[in-house]
């Protein structure tokens, strides 16, 4: 049991450094999803890290540890977006002055309108198809990680996808 005057550490925390190379990645894209920009997303997974760090013990002895920390991510996110308080931001391009761009951009550009796409969903609809687009997870795997209804995920889904076929973000075969 961690005493709050204890300060985390890894040699305290087997397991933990394997699980973030082999998660991080994929907690990212999910945050990316379920975030406005990139900062966000990055500052996002930083904060929840540090939460599976201090809760480590708890975490590793789950039945899926990546389950616990995705609904984690989801928390933290739906939490990130309640708070209110101005957040930093990143400094206009016309301050820094122009940057040379690759002409291989096509698949970020892509990426990008997804995105801006999901952050125009309510935060129910962006966390179910993120979790089943990004993540991979099925309806049933969703409702556990989101602690709702298998039929409130399929509608949740279907709503989120209709708001983006509607907004013109999504093409009518998808």
């Amino acid at each position: 049991m961690r005493r709050p005057w204890q300060e985390p550490s890894l040699e305290k925390a087997p397991g933990f450094e394997e699980f973030v190379r082999a998660r991080s990645p994929r907690m990212l894209s999910v945050a990316r999803g379920l975030t406005r920009s990139n900062a966000d997303a990055e500052d996002l997974v930083q904060d929840v890290l540090a939460k599976v760090l201090l809760k480590w013990d708890l975490v590793s002895r789950a039945d899926d540890p990546a389950a616990y920390v995705n609904r984690m991510l989801v928390n933290a996110a739906t939490s990130f977006w309640r708070r209110g308080f101005q957040r930093e931001s990143p400094t206009d391009s016309a301050v820094l002055g122009d940057r040379p761009v690759d002409d291989t951009s096509g698949a970020l550009a892509e990426r990008d309108a997804l995105l801006q796409a999901l952050a125009t969903l309510r935060p129910k609809h962006r966390a179910v198809l993120v979790l089943r687009y990004y993540e991979g997870l099925n309806d049933h795997e969703i409702a556990e990680t989101l602690g709702m209804a298998h039929a409130t995920v399929r509608s949740n889904a279907a709503r989120g996808l209709a708001a983006l076929r509607k907004a013109g973000l999504l093409g009518a075969h998808v």
